[in-house]
């Protein structure tokens, strides 16, 4: 697989990639490093707690600014029904902690970097969890691409227990568009199921990397002179886990495993790929420094 050239990429349609933080959280030890407890006795009982970012990114794009992922709604430490159902109230605090404020909401942190919500134009979202999906209230007028595996979430039965929470997701104004992954001629990429070529000029390609959740995806960023990046949502809390093959505490074991090697394999012929999941300092940092930018 090394030494594949990759295709040139169409001069100048990626201007830039910024991490934008909507707060910070923390989660067990052993929801982020795994475990061999069944998860609700660790989710219950578990005292050990690690730090981590909720980044959502924004790209300038040629085209239109576009989102990947939007962040976690503040209102979730301000409103005490944010969350509706009961068993989802009980165990939130229980499984998660969060250190988030007003200004951490994603339309505060954009206007703090000059870009007004309102010319939003895309916004990819790696999954339908909670602190994903929660700054969508901000951007009414963007499509919100997802993909048609995770959307079918929706119709099964109680997609709360996953912590998808339709209240947050089927917002009356909201635009979703649900997209199915195409096969793909780019040969650099051959090792995934198909894909999805977000402005058809080869720079951002989605890509499904399912086991966190059925439908996840990443996005594989391609900006010239500047190194590829792959952002992968959830599907590890940092980029060593994927080449280290260790898996979370949560998720599809066998599946995540499967969508790590395809990534690994894609390290292979893209050697200064930076990969960045969404709730990792250490790859923020590397994206930010590969991309000149300060955090906001």
């Amino acid at each position: 697989m090394a030494g594949i050239t990759p295709p040139t990429t169409p001069a100048g349609p990626v201007d830039g990639i910024e991490v934008v933080p909507t707060g910070r959280g923390a989660q067990h030890k052993e929801h982020r490093y795994g475990s061999r407890l069944p998860r609700i006795l660790w989710a219950l009982l578990s005292r050990s707690w690690v730090e981590m970012p909720i980044n959502a990114f924004l790209i300038r794009h040629r085209d239109g600014l576009v989102m990947f992922d939007t962040g976690l709604d503040p209102a979730i430490k301000s409103d005490p029904d944010y969350i509706h159902q009961a068993i989802g109230q009980f165990l939130v605090d229980r499984i998660f902690q969060f250190h988030i404020g007003p200004d951490d909401r994603l339309g505060r942190r954009l206007e703090a970097r000059g870009v007004d919500p309102a010319t939003i134009r895309t916004a990819v979202i790696s999954h339908l969890h909670f602190d994903h999906v929660g700054g969508i209230v901000d951007i009414p007028q963007a499509d919100l691409v997802v993909s048609q595996a995770e959307w079918d979430q929706l119709s099964r039965p109680h997609p709360e227990h996953e912590w998808i929470l339709r209240e947050h997701i089927e917002l009356p104004d909201a635009r979703w568009r649900p997209i199915e992954f195409q096969p793909l001629t780019d040969p650099v990429l051959a090792m995934f199921d198909g894909g999805f070529d977000l402005f058809g000029d080869g720079s951002m390609i989605l890509l499904p990397t399912p086991g966190h959740t059925p439908g996840s995806l990443s996005m594989l960023v391609r900006s010239e002179a500047r190194p590829p990046v792959l952002l992968c949502g959830d599907l590890a809390y940092g980029g060593e886990f994927i080449r280290r093959d260790k898996i979370p505490g949560t998720g599809d074991a066998a599946t995540l495993r499967h969508s790590y090697a395809q990534v690994r394999a894609l390290l292979d012929r893209l050697p200064d790929l930076i990969l960045v999941p969404s709730h990792d300092d250490d790859a923020a940092a590397a994206l930010e420094a590969a991309y000149a930018v300060k955090r906001g």
